[in-house]
């Protein structure tokens, strides 16, 4: 069995406004996750292919997502983790911000209702926000919140 591989940016924010530490993170698209939240949000990350660089993968999944470029500041390599799925996820911190109101995610269609022979097209990412580390732990999928803790440990 191929090993999936994926990669991410995960875009922190630090001063006086904020309290501490905040992420921002993307919530899924389209009708699956429409009424999940605890547990459901994400890294903004995609899939890659064995011979793009995972930085490279990274920064442009994040654009795809957030329809911004990762904003330049302090980058730390957070390292690859294995998740529950089985797959293998990398991911960049960043150090920057980012108006969750000017977000605006590329789409994707599937066939809505099931075997309904009709096609809908949802955005991969319908909202971003930020969130601080402990309320990161409740939002986030399962496994991601490995990256938030390596982010704490390296800050």
């Amino acid at each position: 069995m191929p090993v999936v591989r994926s990669a991410g940016v995960l875009l922190f924010r630090t001063g006086p406004a904020v309290s501490g530490v905040e992420v921002l993170l993307g919530h899924p698209g389209g009708p699956f996750f429409r009424k999940k939240d605890d547990g459901a949000w994400s890294i903004p990350k995609g899939l890659y292919e064995a011979d793009e660089e995972p930085r490279v993968a990274a920064f442009r999944e994040f654009a795809e997502e957030t329809g911004a470029p990762v904003p330049a500041g302090r980058e730390l390599a957070l390292g690859e983790f294995r998740l529950p799925t089985g797959k293998w996820l990398t991911v960049f911190a960043v150090e920057g911000d980012l108006d969750p109101a000017d977000a605006r995610s590329n789409t994707f269609e599937m066939e809505w209702p099931p075997r309904s022979g009709r096609r809908g097209t949802f955005p991969e990412i319908d909202r971003v926000a930020w969130f601080t580390p402990a309320e990161a732990e409740r939002k986030l999928a399962r496994g991601q919140f490995e990256f938030v803790s390596r982010l704490l440990s390296s800050l």
